[in-house]
């Protein structure tokens, strides 16, 4: 069966993303508690490429099919999980990246949505802050995708980002408003 074609987040009002989100049904994954079967032999690289046996996984419907039974374990550990199996699978850092932003709005009354490799649209908000970690490398942007699941905001992504709370917000702090959240960008507690 195949996968119905991703929307265009360029084209679609923040109403629009609302309604796709709400309709959006993803398996029950934390109601199912198989037994343990091993490893997957696959493997999310920092960048969101999916491997399976050390080659890429090329077939972006089969990415997005895994992504949906894709679940955090209480451990940190992911394992991709369906009602009779449970297997391991290696994620370097977080196991979506953040690719593409829409911004409505501005101040309080802002709204953002991101599109993450997988194809999936998230509203940041109260369920789906933005968080910033310092890190050698210098600053990590995630956003709250599901179960304790993040991912990792491009630079590309994450200097649109900084324009906006720069060049629009202003303030005490800097950070950005979302769905009646505030998010700190500044790195600071």
């Amino acid at each position: 069966m195949p996968m119905e074609p991703l929307p265009d987040l360029a084209t679609l009002s923040l109403p629009d993303i609302a309604r796709l989100l709400a309709e959006k049904k993803l398996p029950p994954v934390e109601q199912w508690n198989p037994d343990h079967c091993g490893d997957s032999e696959m493997r999310i690289a920092r960048d969101g490429t999916w491997y399976h046996q050390g080659s890429p996984i090329g077939r972006e419907a089969m990415v997005r099919l895994f992504s949906t039974i894709l679940r955090r374990e209480p451990d940190g550990s992911h394992v991709l999980v369906t009602p009779v199996e449970k297997l391991d699978i290696a994620v370097e850092d977080a196991p979506f990246v953040a690719v593409e932003l829409k911004s409505e709005g501005e101040g309080p009354a802002r709204a953002l949505a991101f599109r993450l490799n997988t194809g999936d649209l998230i509203a940041a908000g109260p369920n789906h802050g933005l968080t910033l970690r310092e890190t050698a490398e210098g600053p990590h942007p995630y956003l709250h995708v599901r179960g304790g699941m993040e991912a990792l905001i491009t630079r590309a992504v994450y200097y649109e980002l900084m324009n906006l709370a720069l060049e629009e917000e202003g303030g005490d702090r800097v950070g950005l408003w979302s769905n009646g959240a505030f998010f700190p960008l500044d790195g600071a507690p």
